[in-house]
């Protein structure tokens, strides 16, 4: 106790005695931490209707808009107060499906980019850093293996309308490419210099106009072998669930009431464990909407909470649209 105690004294003095600009760039080196949550935590995506059969060889554009505010919670020791995260983040999606063997495909492709800003108090002392540019885009594959057949739209409406219960088995893998804005020599950055390789596994059951949905993945995540300082970043697997209750109303709508959560994705530094260990838990609403026979809109509200003593709560909302041909 004595030890830990002389440890904190240390800290304190340490910071109380910074100037000005030392301790802007000291503050920066705390809101790294905030960083390091955000990265995985918002990659946590709650997503319903993932594994809705679309007809065979059908092609999706999308755009959308999404507003991220969260407040962040440190370590008392650190003397940090009000921290906040606001981003806001526009992407372009491509979908299509294809057939392997006789199963129903789909092919998935995330472009997204970010205007973020990190701001907080360090004993008393304001700072805030932004960031523009692309975020890393994310590429998906999945299969439906079970309850749903490669069918073109004139064959698969009817299909699905004769069935008043339906069973859906899906699997599925989606890599995140380091392709976003990164560099090693700042502490923040919108890229994560990494791959991370996320196997799904998901479930649907359909009775008439309610369905039933249930996803399960693990993230893993490659070395960061040029984090800040010429450091080398590692992280522990994250594994999450979520389910979605999603109710179809007249004329296409459909609601869903979603909820996930995410545990660990604990992540060192040159060997030196931060205990950053991740409980995450994830509710959201969805609604969505035909406008025309070809294009469709979605929007939804996310509320994230951590569970741990540090991390973040953030609230976002997300509006898009989408046109198949």
């Amino acid at each position: 106790m004595l030890e830990l105690k002389k440890k904190i004294e240390n800290i304190l003095h340490f910071v109380t005695s910074l100037g000005a600009k030392e301790l802007r760039v000291f503050t920066i080196f705390i809101l790294i931490q905030s960083f390091f949550y955000c990265s995985s935590t918002l990659a946590q995506d709650i997503e319903p209707r993932r594994w809705t059969p679309i007809p065979l060889d059908m092609q999706i554009i999308g755009f959308g808009y999404g507003n991220i505010s969260a407040d962040i919670e440190f370590d008392p020791v650190m003397r940090v107060e009000n921290a906040e995260l606001t981003l806001h983040a526009i992407g372009a999606s491509y979908v299509t499906s294809f057939k392997i063997a006789d199963k129903l495909a789909r092919f998935d492709i995330k472009l997204p980019w970010a205007n973020g800003k990190w701001q907080g108090l360090l004993a008393s002392q304001p700072t805030e850093l932004h960031r523009v540019g692309f975020l890393d885009p994310v590429i998906r594959v999945s299969i439906n293996l079970l309850g749903s057949p490669a069918l073109k739209l004139d064959k698969l409406i009817p299909y699905l309308r004769a069935k008043h219960a339906n069973t859906i088995l899906g699997a599925a893998i989606s890599v995140t490419v380091p392709l976003g804005e990164y560099y090693s020599d700042k502490l923040i950055n919108l890229g994560q210099n990494r791959y991370t390789i996320r196997p799904q596994i998901g479930l649907v059951h359909r009775q008439d106009k309610w369905s039933y949905e249930l996803t399960t993945s693990i993230f893993i995540y490659t070395n960061n072998n040029d984090f800040y300082g010429g450091k080398r970043r590692e992280q522990k697997p994250l594994y999450a669930i979520q389910g979605h209750v999603i109710y179809s109303l007249d004329a296409g709508k459909w609601l869903s009431v979603s909820a996930g959560y995410g545990i660990g994705g604990q992540s060192t530094i040159d060997g030196v464990n931060k205990k950053d260990k991740r409980h995450t838990l994830l509710s959201a609403i969805s609604f969505g909407m035909p406008i025309s026979r070809s294009q469709s809109i979605k929007m939804a509200y996310i509320y994230q909470k951590s569970n741990s003593a540090t991390g973040l709560d953030s609230d976002s909302f997300v509006f898009a649209w989408a046109k198949r041909f």
